[in-house]
């Protein structure tokens, strides 16, 4: 495409440099969020025809979860040519109109990229296949001979985020068994070896393809998982360890998660970026902590920003948050990063109901009919609505899942038999794994499949219950979590909440969150007794106010004269 194609800036929201440390950054998560021929996936030009509704929300970017050639084994987490686009969401061209309408809007476009694993039918594990042991192919990725006397051992003891062993046998082409690969995923997703040279220059390839289609910035998966300690050795995670490598101590590292040499990689990404024009980002799923040590991987010559999973996991406690908020200030601001602050995303139960479960909810296992600790939906949602409105009120950059700002449940009774995520089969249904935050949105309330298309098909089945969260069910209602949010979004821009600092105010109790940042004053009360509010001007509320007394579960905005 012609140069001049990849680098117009022109949009509402498009000017100025280091847009990406005051950004609101919307998730889109292509399969379920329209899907434009009717056959029940989301797809590109699906996205492109509602991309006005973003911009309208008053989002800054749109991240967009993998669109390309896949056998979506895990929903496009298993990448089999990472420069083209699945036909299940269109082609290339079909990128090249929701970029350009996305410019159009004043919208940056940032896409997401697995560079520790590709699917086991890419080109290149084909090839290792049919190659054989020691061969420059198989090179590419992890294979290992495996222990006892005839390899019918793993390699070693490492088990899969998804369940069961991160080892897969291999059936050798005189029909023996075989070697062994890794694969901290699906057995699907065989792991890459970044120590191979000719891994590092295929990944360089990938981005240079997408920055000269103009994209604004890369989300990398499962950033801090490339690179495995020397030896492979066994290893065995505390019992309350993440199954990502969050909840160790600074001290506690696992052999295949935030190993030195991953940062190598990041500078040489960073350097190809700054040789483009118009502020490209890098942005890194990486579940580190504690944040002090997260910092390494957004330092001034690596990724610009870092997702901040230790606030997303915070709970509604007012000690956890202002703990988590100071923290993080104080850690990112030492390498010049911004904070960055997530409350959801198509990996963890929704947080309108989250923050309302009364049971352990490990990251990944989603909840189902059977869990325990069940959320009240409307604790739930006052919760989320309380806990959105403490985000976007923050210095740094926020980050929206798609249909939050409808105040989305987690869809908890969805049939057994309509479950696609591979942690669910992968355990034998012990646990329900993600699906519950990956149904289809609802666009129109009285619309077949809510206006997700014109067919009524759904790839998961949308609750019959989702009718009021539709988004012309709220638009207008000034008292909708729609409308809550587009507030929040237009404050934040006017007052640039995005770009000030945290004071924190004394004379509240312990169960309450109050700071100022900037003109604004915030309160949010996690816990069950009415606080008392100055007087002042009511900018945002996310209940009605009777009195001037903020309730339990929620928030408000103020400015005090």
């Amino acid at each position: 495409m012609p140069l001049d194609e990849t680098i117009q800036t022109d949009g509402p929201r498009l000017d100025g440099a280091a847009w990406w440390r005051t950004a609101v950054i919307y998730q889109v998560y292509p399969r379920s969020f329209a899907d434009s021929n009717g056959d029940g996936i989301g797809d590109l030009p699906g996205i492109t025809s509602r991309l006005s509704a973003l911009a309208d929300l008053g989002v800054d970017a749109v991240w967009l979860s993998p669109f390309f050639t896949s056998p979506q084994k895990d929903a496009g987490y298993d990448v089999a040519d990472y420069c083209d686009v699945d036909p299940l969401f269109g082609t290339l061209d079909d990128f090249d109109a929701l970029r350009r309408r996305a410019t159009e809007l004043g919208l940056r476009v940032i896409v997401d990229l697995v560079p520790n694993h590709s699917s086991d039918a890419h080109e290149w594990f084909q090839r290792a296949l049919a190659a054989g042991p020691g061969s420059p192919e198989r090179a590419r990725y992890l294979f290992r001979d495996g222990q006892g006397e005839n390899g019918e051992l793993p390699p070693n003891n490492w088990q899969s985020v998804f369940g069961g062993a991160a080892w897969s046998r291999v059936t050798e082409k005189d029909g023996t068994p075989g070697q062994w690969y890794l694969h901290l995923f699906d057995s699907s997703q065989p792991d890459f070896d970044w120590e191979n040279p000719e891994v590092r220059d295929q990944f360089l390839d990938v981005l240079r393809f997408w920055l000269d289609r103009g994209v604004d910035g890369f989300r990398i998966d499962v950033a801090h998982g490339l690179i495995k300690k020397d030896g492979l050795p066994d290893y065995t995670p505390p019992k309350d360890a993440g199954s990502m490598g969050g909840g160790l101590a600074e001290d506690q590292t696992p052999p295949y998660w935030a190993q030195d040499g991953v940062h190598d990689i990041y500078r040489s990404w960073r350097a190809l970026l700054e040789t483009y024009p118009g502020d490209r980002i890098l942005v890194a799923e990486a579940w580190v902590e504690p944040l002090s040590k997260l910092s390494n991987w957004v330092r001034p010559d690596e990724m610009h920003q870092a997702f901040n999973f230790s606030y997303l996991e915070s709970g509604w406690s007012a000690p956890s948050i202002k703990g988590v908020i100071d923290s993080s200030l104080e850690v990112f601001d030492s390498v010049d990063a911004p904070s960055t602050w997530v409350l959801s995303n198509h990996d963890v139960v929704r947080h309108a109901s989250r923050l309302a479960l009364t049971a352990d909810n490990a990251q990944g296992a989603g909840i189902g009919p059977k869990s325990s600790g069940l959320p009240d939906t409307a604790v739930g949602l006052a919760r989320a609505r309380a806990a959105t409105a403490v985000m976007l009120a923050l210095p740094g950059s926020a980050y929206i899942y798609q249909g939050e700002e409808l105040g989305l449940p987690e869809a908890i009774d969805l049939p057994d038999e309509a479950r696609q995520d591979p942690t669910w089969f992968r355990t034998a249904g012990e646990r329900y794994g993600r699906d519950g935050c990956r149904v289809p949105l609802p666009w129109e309330a009285a619309s077949p499949a809510f206006g997700f298309n014109t067919t009524g098909e759904s790839w998961l089945p949308q609750p019959e219950a989702w009718a009021p969260y539709a988004r012309d069910a709220q638009e207008g209602d000034t008292g909708s979590t729609l409308e809550l949010y587009r507030l929040a979004l237009a404050l934040r821009h006017e007052f640039a909440l995005g770009s000030g600092t945290v004071e924190w105010l004394s004379g509240y109790g312990p169960d309450v969150v109050a700071f100022r940042n900037g003109q604004i004053t915030v309160i949010a009360n996690t816990g069950t007794v009415p606080v008392e509010l100055p007087v002042a001007d009511e900018l945002l509320a996310t209940v009605e106010l009777e009195g001037a007394a903020l309730p339990a579960d929620a928030t408000v905005w103020l400015r005090v004269s």
